[in-house]
Order: C-alpha cells, then sequence, then structure tokens
C-alpha cells in the first residue's frame, strides 16, 4: 500500500500537502511515531534522502534505546511507522492552529490505514494537540492531559478501549503513579473497609452515567469532590 496514493485516494486534493510517498504493508505495523510538522525540503523528511535531516536525529534516538537501526526501512521493519502531524511547512516560529486544523482530516485517514496498530507516540506538542482534537471528535473527551508536553515525561498514560472510531465495548484504564502518589490505594483501600461508602460511590457513578456518558472529563470532574471527601475521612482515620 502507498500511504499517498491512499490519502489523495481517501481525502482528495492534497496538491498543497507534504503526504508520504511510501509502499508499506499496513498489517505489519503496530506502532506510529508522530513527529510535529514537515521540513521546508521534502528531502529532509522521514522518507526524503538516506541521510535526510529528520533521519539524522532520529536513528541515534532508536540506537540510545538500545535499537539498531540504519534506515527508516529497517524501522519500518520493526512494526514501526513514522509521520507528521502537519502536512505543510511551518511558515512562522510556531504552528499555527489553523494548520493543524488543515491537516487533520488526512492525519486521522492515515491513522485509520493500520488495523492492528496498537501504539501511537506524540513527539511534541503539536502532535498532542492534533491527536487530541481526533480524539476529542471521536469521544468527546481528550487522548491526553491538555498540559505542556514537558509536564508529562515523568508519567505514562495506559488506554484500552479508546479508539480514533470511539469507545469500544469494553474500555480499561491503568493508572501508573510515582512512587509515594498513593492516594488512589487509599481511596481504594477506604472503600473495602467502609462498604456503605463503596456503595455510595458505586450510586453516584451510576447515577453520572447519563450525562457524562461520552465526556469522560467531566465525569471525572463530578466525581472528585467524593473523591476528596473519602481521603479526608481516611486521613482522619488514620490521625486518630
Amino acid at each position: 500500500m502507498n500511504i499517498k496514493s491512499q490519502l489523495q485516494h481517501l481525502c482528495g486534493d492534497t496538491e498543497f500537502l507534504r503526504l508520504n510517498d511510501v509502499n508499506i504493508e499496513s498489517e505489519k505495523i503496530r506502532a506510529i511515531m508522530i513527529n510535529e510538522v514537515v521540513p521546508v525540503d521534502s528531502d529532509d523528511d522521514f522518507y526524503g534522502k538516506p541521510d535526510s535531516a529528520y533521519m539524522s536525529t532520529t536513528i541515534p534516538l532508536f540506537r540510545k534505546a538500545g535499537i539498531e537501526v540504519k534506515s527508516i526501512q529497517d524501522i519500518l521493519n520493526l512494526g514501526i511507522y513514522i509521520t507528521n502531524a502537519v502536512k505543510t511547512p511551518k511558515s512562522e516560529y510556531v504552528v499555527s492552529k489553523d494548520s493543524i486544523e488543515e491537516s487533520l482530516p488526512y492525519l486521522e485517514k492515515e491513522l485509520e490505514l493500520f488495523p492492528n496498530l496498537q501504539v501511537v507516540m506524540l513527539m511534541g506538542d503539536v502532535a498532542k494537540k492534533a491527536f487530541n482534537m481526533i480524539s476529542k471528535k471521536a469521544t468527546g473527551k481528550n487522548a491526553v492531559p491538555s498540559i505542556s508536553t514537558y509536564k508529562l515525561r515523568n508519567t505514562e498514560i495506559f488506554y484500552k478501549g479508546y479508539t480514533p472510531a470511539g469507545y469500544a465495548d469494553r474500555v480499561f484504564h491503568v493508572h501508573v503513579h510515582r512512587t509515594g502518589d498513593n492516594e488512589e490505594i487509599l481511596f481504594r483501600d477506604y472503600l473495602i473497609a467502609n462498604p456503605e461508602s463503596a456503595k455510595e460511590y458505586e450510586r453516584l457513578k451510576h447515577s453520572l452515567l447519563p450525562k457524562y456518558k461520552n465526556n469522560r472529563d467531566g465525569y471525572t470532574e463530578a466525581k472528585s469532590e467524593f473523591i476528596k471527601t473519602i481521603l479526608r475521612l481516611n486521613n482522619k482515620c488514620h490521625v486518630t
């Protein structure tokens, strides 16, 4: 499958966009790395010259991670596809929201080309913004918290069941915290020790479902006061 040809077929006019002219066995791709924006010179892109500017920084990163690669084809052979969120070169120092939105339909269709995709790596704020726009359109929520990328670097977020096409039949969350950040564990333990509070929490969650079915952020916010109350009660129990 040729990525450029497929996107031209699906999206129509792409005259002013820089699409990846590369042949790929899409079913073998398990991970996608989304860079921010295409370079001014197409030869410097991931699928440009063998010694392109983008690959000259990408290959050392893979090697630093212990993965020996020499070319973009080696990376593709690992089941990893690299693309750019914004398909037009920057005209200003900052990538504008209009530029992101202009490329968004093409990025959305591009992601849909890979039926066995399991991991998406967002390489910078522009990639994060673009992916969140796609996610919010499909599910009503951001896939990644809307804070600066550097604040997320020591945080891992896992989603199972949130897809670009909407919610799967079953959705799972895995929360990973730094050592010492035990509030969720304390909350869990208090509910185990206090069945009436657990029942109250269950009733609250069911009552919020109709209003926040497709708004994960709103649902989380609506539960927050109850959770804070339980944590305060838990602290009092430990003090006494």
